[in-house]
């Protein structure tokens, strides 16, 4: 059986990822060269609202699972900060027969096997970023 889906929508955001601030063309030219390298049709890529903890765009992009392949999102740490909210989007995606990938760490979540790997990745950096290295060197002074 065919299927009717058509490409993967792109997902920018327009507040900073990992505490870094990317222009959105820059995003944008991100997500295609992924796309061009894996021969995904790309398509026009949905831009968040700048509101911290807003997800209300991406929902949109989900709500759109039926009619396309997937999202590509520039990075996953775009994805909620909370587990259970980035558990709830890989269900979405993963139960519309869908994938959902990160441009720039080039990782992509096709199946259960892959959600250990995406939230090993993201729970570790939330982990580092809770580091005072000053306390660390003291420790081990």
């Amino acid at each position: 059986m065919l299927s009717n889906k058509k490409g993967y929508r792109g997902y920018i955001v327009s507040r900073p990822v990992d505490d870094h601030r990317v222009p959105q063309h820059i995003q944008n030219v991100v997500i295609r060269e992924y796309a061009e390298k894996r021969e995904m049709q790309y398509l026009l890529s949905v831009t968040e609202y700048s509101m911290s903890g807003s997800y209300l765009i991406l929902e949109q992009a989900l709500d759109e699972l039926s009619g396309i392949e997937g999202i590509i999102l520039y990075s996953m740490f775009a994805l909620p900060a909370l587990p259970a909210q980035r558990l709830s989007i890989y269900r979405r995606v993963l139960d519309a027969g869908c994938s959902l990938h990160a441009a720039v760490e080039r990782f992509a979540l096709r199946g259960e096997e892959d959600i250990e790997r995406w939230e090993n990745v993201l729970i570790t950096a939330a982990l580092c970023g809770d580091v005072n290295y000053k306390q660390i060197e003291e420790w081990l002074t």
